[in-house]
């Protein structure tokens, strides 16, 4: 199977050469979408030169939006799958092993990271969102997700052809699960690490929650 590592990145100089070392060491193409970083980011990617594939955002367009430059690439590339990563560290690149021994072997056409196992430092209010969204989205989608909240992701060649989707901010991430789930493709789970450290979170607390419910809204009432 030929796979690409996308990772998103926005202000991650502290995290993102350690990230992209662990995964080259596991022989993984990378590719990473700097989304506008105004720190030193996109300059530490470049360092690594012909190693991973990097492209740039001239200004923040969300993690959605970069997502799909992502997949757009994926698809232009002939990769057969894709892993999606957070780039704050919060993903371990150890257990990308376990979304490719079962992706060999499974009909599940997304594999999604299961963290709600393991939620011993999970910040309370995150783990109480975390259960919430999952409840909500595994409602819309008709299939039980256990963390849907969670980035770390594999997703098969189909599935990117198939999405279609309307948002480019963090709401995006459950839209693809909806939309993946709707045109009748099997969502697994696979239990990964739980890692927290001091990292600050690029989520709004405001504005991405009034534009995920929003999109929620949306999606509940359609057909």
């Amino acid at each position: 199977m030929k796979l690409c590592v996308i990772i998103p990145t926005y202000n991650e100089e502290n995290n993102i050469a350690d990230l992209i070392s662990r995964i080259k060491a596991q022989g993984l193409d990378v590719l990473i979408i700097d989304d506008g970083s105004v720190d030193n980011t996109y300059n530490i990617v470049k360092g690594f030169k012909e190693q991973v594939v990097l492209i740039k955002n001239e200004v923040n367009l969300g993690k959605g939006a970069s997502l799909l430059r992502g997949f757009q690439y994926a698809l232009d590339n002939n990769y057969d799958a894709v892993i999606t990563m957070d780039g704050d560290g919060q993903h371990d690149p150890g257990d990308i092993a376990f979304f490719t021994r079962l992706a060999q072997y499974s009909d599940s056409a997304v594999i999604i990271g299961n963290r709600m196992n393991r939620t011993k430092n999970m910040p309370l209010l995150r783990l109480l969102t975390n259960k919430f969204m999952s409840w909500l989205i595994s409602l819309v989608a008709k299939q039980k997700i256990p963390d849907t909240q969670c980035g770390f992701r594999l997703i098969k060649k189909d599935v990117l052809k198939a999405l279609d989707l309307s948002t480019d901010k963090f709401e995006t991430e459950s839209e693809i699960l909806i939309q993946a789930a709707r045109k009748g493709f099997k969502i697994e789970s696979v239990p990964i690490n739980t890692i927290y450290a001091d990292e600050k979170s690029s989520i709004n607390p405001f504005l991405d929650t009034v534009r995920f419910i929003r999109f929620i809204v949306k999606e509940l009432f359609k057909k």
